[in-house]
């Protein structure tokens, strides 16, 4: 098993006054693919800020959180290990923004490159060997504002992927993504984790979660209440009672689908 990335304990994080995440104990490692399943208001993307430096957890004694075995991470040096994709970020970009420069801009930390960043050589080539790796190489010039949902989806993950890091974290990723956006997102994913990324998805979709992922863990109230391997997580019964209502799994090829069970209705 790979060292630990990620390392929290008794966290609790607050926002708008509110408490988003509390009780939190995780810890996850490298070269382990992990989806953080949960419904909506669950915490899930509050765990993403906290990842990403966005939301702090409250000090307090016996908690502590540690990205990659340190306690205070320096952004920039944080970019370099963590890649992270959220929709906050997607809305962020400006419109005309031609789609290579929005890869590129990852390299400066940026939502588009100022007079004073200019790409060198090595950069363009990588922006430009990503953006191929992801099926994009067609749509370099176009416009952020023209493309579909699906390609800003893989356009952001390759901006993610700039500084070649060890960690891929993406919140919802297959969010308003019609079937073919899905399955090409779906694609992407399970080529990143065959060649060594390691992805944690957040999500509340059981079918988008792939066949590579070695651990599920369950999100709801603003903490983690369950872990284990996707056979045993994701069960009919495990699976209605995170979602508090009656649901059938069908699995298919390494991929399960919910459908709503009939049977069990009159008993919620």
């Amino acid at each position: 098993m790979g060292e630990l990335w990620l390392e929290i304990s008794n966290g609790e994080a607050w926002l708008s006054g509110q408490p988003v995440l509390r009780d939190l104990n995780l810890q996850l490692r490298l070269g382990e693919s992990t989806t953080i399943l949960g419904p909506n208001g669950a915490g899930k993307s509050s765990l993403v800020k906290l990842i990403d430096r966005s939301l702090h957890p409250i000090v307090q004694p016996q908690s502590h959180f540690r990205l990659f075995g340190q306690t205070n991470v320096n952004l920039w040096d944080l970019r370099r290990h963590i890649g992270v994709l959220n929709s906050e970020l997607e809305q962020r970009f400006p419109q005309a923004a031609p789609a290579l420069e929005v890869v590129l801009s990852g390299f400066f930390g940026s939502m588009r490159l100022g007079r004073d960043q200019v790409p060198t050589a090595t950069q363009q080539q990588v922006a430009r060997t990503l953006t191929q790796r992801l099926g994009l190489e067609t749509i370099n010039h176009q416009p952020y504002g023209a493309l579909s949902d699906g390609q800003r989806r893989r356009l952001l993950i390759a901006r993610a992927l700039v500084h070649d890091p060890d960690v891929l974290v993406l919140d919802e990723p297959s969010r308003a993504l019609d079937l073919r956006a899905c399955h090409q997102l779906i694609a992407c994913l399970r080529q990143l984790c065959r060649q060594g990324t390691t992805v944690v998805q957040v999500t509340h979709r059981i079918d988008t979660i792939i066949p590579e992922m070695e651990r599920v863990l369950f999100l709801n109230n603003g903490t983690i209440n369950a872990d284990g391997r996707p056979e045993d997580m994701l069960r009919a019964d495990r699976l209605s009672d995170l979602f508090s209502t009656p649901l059938s799994v069908v699995e298919s090829g390494g991929f399960r689908q919910v459908l709503p069970d009939g049977t069990t209705w009159d008993a919620w």
